[in-house]
């Protein structure tokens, strides 16, 4: 009968400590820690030129795309 009014303020009481520190890699304070310099990279890089080209003949594009003529 002693024994849940004992065990209750010791479960109570341990919701109270503080959580361990969870160590996941080196700490981002510690100044001894070696960081790789930033490079430059222009926010435009790798992209493609969009501007208007004139019209392509449409004889000349239905005749790529056209299937090829067996035979001939």
């Amino acid at each position: 009968m002693r024994s849940p009014f004992v065990m209750a303020p010791a479960i109570i009481l341990s919701a109270c400590t503080a959580l361990p520190e969870i160590g996941t890699g080196p700490s981002a304070a510690d100044p001894a820690i070696a960081v790789p310099p930033a490079r430059y990279t222009p926010v435009l890089a790798g992209t493609v030129d969009y501007r208007p080209v004139a019209p392509k003949s449409w004889v000349d594009s239905n005749r790529q795309v056209a299937p090829k003529e067996k035979g001939k």
